[in-house]
């Protein structure tokens, strides 16, 4: 919601903190990690190339740092407008691994249950939870069982053979993964998933003290970021004003 960089950096620093905290190993979540960076890399990219004098039009001022020739000219206010939306990525990565790596699938969905949520939603919530994992575990094995045939995945053979190599990986990946999915969808059928309104969760726990404590803290914090953000009336916090 916010593009605030005062907000951002805060809600950013309190989720390392919280993730220094639970003590997640880095191979947890590297997979996922390397993917996200990936994405935001061509986000960023994507973003000068069709817009790139959007900070220009946030801001209402222009800075010239580089001049490149036209409407590319590099501008301190468009790398402003994409440092914040890395900073947004970075606020909320962390946030979002320790969701993934922490919160046990079923109880998650018996919880969105709880609050109204259609268990056939909250379910399927559940399963894609628990792919993830699932998927980065066969991805590792489909690559050892190809590394022990001689396909090299190491940085001894040449960018483009690598690439190659890692594009005959997603194949079978794909193929055990649409495997699963028509095994889950069988086991589901069979036990008359979704013909009731209502179902029991094995898996769901009860609210606690530290809970209450916790929803109550992060009301605040919500409800400080939106009067910091839109205290004058705009999304953006523009240090380039006079």
């Amino acid at each position: 919601m916010t593009y605030d960089t005062r907000v951002l950096l805060f809600l950013f620093a309190m989720a390392i903190v919280i993730f220094r905290i639970s003590r997640i190993k880095w191979k947890e979540v590297s997979f996922v990690l390397i993917f996200i960076l990936v994405f935001l890399l061509i986000n960023n990219i994507a973003i000068y190339l069709f817009s790139p004098q959007e900070g220009v039009k946030i801001y209402g001022t222009r800075h010239v740092l580089l001049e490149l020739g036209g409407r590319y000219d590099v501008t301190a206010e468009q790398l402003f407008y994409q440092f914040n939306i890395t900073l947004k990525y970075f606020t909320v990565i962390p946030a979002a691994l320790l969701f993934m790596v922490t919160t046990h699938p079923s109880e998650f969905a018996a919880s969105l249950n709880r609050i109204g949520v259609s268990y056939r939603i909250a379910y399927a919530v559940s399963l894609a939870l628990r792919y993830i994992p699932d998927i980065q575990r066969e991805f590792r094995n489909i690559s050892r069982a190809q590394q022990a045939r001689g396909l090299d995945m190491s940085k001894k053979e040449k960018l483009h053979r690598r690439l190659k190599n890692a594009f005959s990986i997603l194949a079978p990946l794909v193929l055990s993964s649409i495997d699963r999915i028509e095994t889950i969808t069988n086991a589901m059928e069979l036990r008359g998933f979704g013909k009731k309104k209502r179902r029991t969760w094995y898996s769901a726990r009860p609210f606690h003290k530290r809970d209450f404590l916790a929803v109550f803290l992060f009301a605040l914090i919500f409800l400080a970021s939106v009067l910091i953000t839109f205290h004058d009336g705009r999304r953006f916090y523009n240090p380039f004003l006079p």
